[in-house]
């Protein structure tokens, strides 16, 4: 499975990320239950990631989010 990549902008700093298709589906689809954009998302799980690498900890929030009833496919 191919990683996709996006470009991201974390409290003024430009990043990327790669991520499954499925894992940033998970992501867009938490982030509207939220009423957040993707980005807003990404900086509330980056704010809480500890030392976690970003990657790492946006699948762990969508695996949760998933886990709980969330709408999105993690395949």
């Amino acid at each position: 499975m191919a990683l996709r990549k996006r470009s991201i902008s974390l409290s003024g700093h430009a990043t990327s990320m790669a991520l499954e298709p499925e894992f940033w589906a998970a992501l867009e689809g938490m982030a509207a239950t939220k009423g957040l954009t993707l980005a807003a998302l990404l900086v509330e799980i980056d704010a809480a990631r500890g030392a976690s690498p970003l990657a790492s900890a946006a699948r762990v929030a969508a695996l949760k989010w998933v886990a709980v009833g969330g709408v999105g496919a993690v395949s």
